[in-house]
Order: structure tokens, then sequence, then C-alpha cells
């Protein structure tokens, strides 16, 4: 599966080359995959790659939200070009109940792009995961942009109204069946499970 965010928040198309991101069956989940223009701006958080770093979306980065539309759970994955990662459990809209979980994250980066390759074990995301949506954000001050593969729809913007990654109303399907095969039954989570005990 492939995606390309083509788009801003607001719906109006980007001003370079998509950031593109593939999902594909891995071992114990899904492997998620990155193409982006590097525009190193802002530049990298001081959090050692490879490693959880708290407040990422405030710096350059790539997101991906699986989410269960009948509970309202998501994953939030995001992965930044100088190699850090932050993921998010959320339990209704932006609720988060678990953050900072370990992920096997490796990035390749070249002067005007970066490649990112990030495991997503199956116990992270919510039972039942149908809709998906992705972002991406770089730039500073004035010049920060925000992007989304499935943005608020024009007719739906409000003035003075702020780029927001959590509108799940427009998050659209994703069947993982179509990537693991139809007898596929998504493997229960010990971690979800947690939260509802």
């Amino acid at each position: 599966m492939e995606f390309r965010i083509k788009h801003t928040w607001d719906g109006l198309p980007v001003s370079h080359e998509p950031v593109t991101i593939g999902l594909k069956s891995d071992n114990a989940g899904l492997l998620m995959e990155v193409n982006a223009p590097f525009f190193n701006d802002p530049p990298a958080p001081l959090g050692e790659p490879g490693k959880p770093c708290s407040r990422l979306w405030d710096y350059e980065v790539v997101e991906a939200f699986f989410l269960s539309d009948r509970t309202e759970q998501y994953l939030e994955v995001e992965l930044c070009p100088h190699g850090q990662h932050l993921l998010l459990l959320l339990s209704g809209k932006r609720r988060v109940w678990k953050e900072e979980l370990p992920l096997e994250f490796e990035v390749t980066r070249m002067k005007t792009k970066w490649e990112g390759k990030a495991h997503l074990p199956w116990h992270y995301f919510p039972p039942c995961t149908n809709k998906f949506n992705a972002f991406a954000i770089h730039g500073s001050g004035e010049e920060r942009k925000y992007e989304a593969l499935h943005p608020v729809p024009r007719h739906e913007l409000q003035e003075g109204q702020k780029p927001d990654f959590h509108r799940l109303e427009f998050f659209k399907e994703l069947n993982l069946k179509e990537l693991m095969g139809e007898d596929w039954k998504q493997p229960e989570s010990d971690i979800w499970k947690s939260l509802s005990n």
C-alpha cells in the first residue's frame, strides 16, 4: 500500500515532491516506509537518534495515525529525519494514555531527501484498526507547513481554524486484509487489553 501526501491540511496542493508512505506486511506487524524531501528546518531535536523524543511534532516529522473508529482508539506514529521517533497510544480524541513506546526505526538521510523504515508491532495497534491518516510537518515560524493525506474538506473549514491532526471524522478507510490476506485476523494486543481491565 502506498500513500502520497499531496495536500496541505486545509486542502491546497503542496509545493514540493509529495511525501510517500508505504505499508508492507512485516513479521510481527507492519513495516512503515517513508520517502520524503529533507528540509532540515527546524534543526534537529536534542533527543538521541533511535530513541523516543517528546514533543517531536514541534520538529520536522512525518506522522501516521491508525484508528479504530468504533472505539476512537488510535496509534500515532511520528518519525523524524534525524532518527528520533514518538509513538503514542490514544483512547478517545487527543487522550494519550501511553507514550514513548520503543520502536525499531532506521533512517537514511541524503542532502535533499530522507528515507525511514519503522517496524510497527501488531500489539501497538488498537483492536479493529480500520481508518488511517498521515501527515507531514516542516518549516519554522511563519513558514511552518502542515500537510495531510486526507485534509479537512474545503467546505468544512472555518475562519481562523488552525491545523488539527486529530479530526478523526476525516480519516479514511484502511483495510489491512488487502495487505495481509483475506483470512488474516488482527492479533490481540496485551497493551490495549490492559486499558480495558
